[in-house]
């Protein structure tokens, strides 16, 4: 009877304990918690487990909290808490209240960069008496030196940007002039002046003085000119397009291309060298490549537009990549070309007749010159084309457009007046120009 009844006594201790054992078979491991141990049962059931009969000594009476301490100490049973935290983790600090700002999700979503601020009205205003009201001349330009140049009527004009000095370089005779172009070189003290009796003069500024004269490069006027080291490119109203040499007191003629049937009103040669862009007022665009077998005969003519193509800009940060502008009411359009390919990859309406480009050297932006009806300006933005913004303040055609050394200011020349914006951004503020995003083999002109 008395084994029975210790049994039945301590059943409930045994289910507990296999209770214990089972919870325990599905743990990977088992990672033992002294702070959680019971010392007393632990004792008794190493000594009583197994045996209901032994009595005694065998069978010692239960210890106290005491014991329980002193027995850990001695056992070295205190290290409960190795590697782990005494308290939680303390709470983040915030340095600012919740309500501080407005914005709940500053940190999901960082604020935006702050949008350059443009000015829709002109820093400077000059006048421009004189200025010829024709869309086919090239009649500003601003040279690397800070020198901005400027032809009105027989006489070329000089203004410093870094000092505000104006003074006259030169002045012609009604049977040579009205100027027709003006180009500077790419030191900024040469600069080539384009005349109506077709002849071309170049002058030293810094000198003002007279340097050599091309004769017989051109039977007609001289519209647009354009320099590539020390060549100087030509075109005239007989629509040739010629490579001077102009190192030697007596020029040498180098090439001569012959593609447009009309007058060339606008020249640029791409930062390589390698490719020069023509326009012509037959509608016609033509790219001539310094790299290929026959350098006379045009790379790509490229007939899309159908109006005279004076505005061209090659782009700063892309490699073969050309804008153009097509003038009257016909075309009005601004065109994106792979000159690699011949490609045209995009073409917007700009809704006016587009006089001149230019790029933004820091951005990736375009600056387009208009003239009927609005007579603005229109930033866009490259490749979305998205109207950044318009500057308006020229009653008349925007003629012409030249960019400040630095990048930032524009000049615009329309009607006796020159206007000079800060669109492009403070020299301070502005980001250094992007990379050059070649194109795969654009070295190449044919893969056989």
């Amino acid at each position: 009877m008395s084994t029975l009844r210790s049994q039945s006594r301590w059943c409930p201790l045994e289910q507990q304990l296999l209770q214990k054992r089972n919870s325990r078979e599905n743990w990977d491991r088992f990672i033992p918690n002294r702070s959680a141990m019971d010392f007393d049962y632990a004792f008794y059931m190493l000594t009583h487990q197994g045996s209901s009969t032994r009595k005694g000594k065998e069978n010692p009476p239960r210890y106290g909290e005491g014991y329980r301490k002193l027995l850990a100490e001695a056992m070295n049973m205190n290290r409960s808490r190795i590697l782990a935290f005494k308290n939680k983790t303390p709470p983040r600090v915030e340095l600012f209240p919740s309500n501080f700002s407005s914005d709940k999700h500053t940190e999901s979503n960082p604020p935006k960069a702050r949008r350059r601020y443009i000015s829709q009205s002109a820093d400077r205003t000059l006048d421009a008496p004189d200025l010829m009201d024709d869309y086919y001349l090239n009649l500003l330009d601003w040279g690397s030196s800070n020198v901005l140049a400027i032809a009105l009527a027989n006489t070329v004009y000089l203004w410093d940007a870094t000092d505000d000095s104006t003074w006259e370089l030169a002045t012609f005779e009604d049977e040579r002039g009205p100027v027709t172009s003006i180009n500077w070189a790419i030191d900024g003290r040469q600069i080539a002046i384009g005349l109506n009796n077709s002849e071309v003069e170049l002058w030293d500024t810094t000198a003002s003085s007279h340097v050599i004269t091309l004769r017989g490069c051109h039977r007609s006027r001289v519209g647009s000119l354009a320099w590539n080291n020390h060549i100087l490119t030509t075109g005239g109203m007989d629509g040739r397009i010629v490579n001077n040499d102009v190192r030697i007191g007596s020029h040498i003629v180098v090439e001569t291309y012959r593609g447009h049937e009309q007058e060339v009103c606008g020249l640029k040669w791409s930062a390589s060298g390698q490719q020069l862009a023509s326009g012509g007022n037959d509608n016609l665009l033509h790219i001539w490549d310094n790299r290929s077998y026959s350098r006379t005969q045009w790379l790509h003519r490229l007939q899309d537009h159908t109006a005279a193509v004076k505005a061209l800009a090659w782009c700063p940060f892309q490699r073969n990549l050309l804008a153009s502008g097509g003038g009257g009411n016909d075309d009005r359009c601004i065109k994106f070309w792979n000159t690699h390919t011949g490609a045209c990859l995009n073409s917007v309406d700009t809704g006016s007749q587009v006089c001149a480009l230019l790029w933004n050297m820091n951005e990736r932006e375009l600056l387009s010159a208009h003239g009927f009806t609005q007579n603005q300006l229109t930033l866009w933005k490259y490749p979305s084309l998205f109207r950044i913004a318009e500057l308006t303040g020229h009653t008349s055609t925007v003629l012409s457009m030249a960019q400040s050394p630095n990048g930032c200011t524009v000049a615009s020349a329309a009607h006796e007046t020159l206007k000079l914006w800060n669109v492009f951004g403070d020299p301070k503020e502005v980001k250094p120009a992007p990379k050059d995003d070649p194109e795969p083999f654009a070295h190449l002109n044919r893969i056989r």
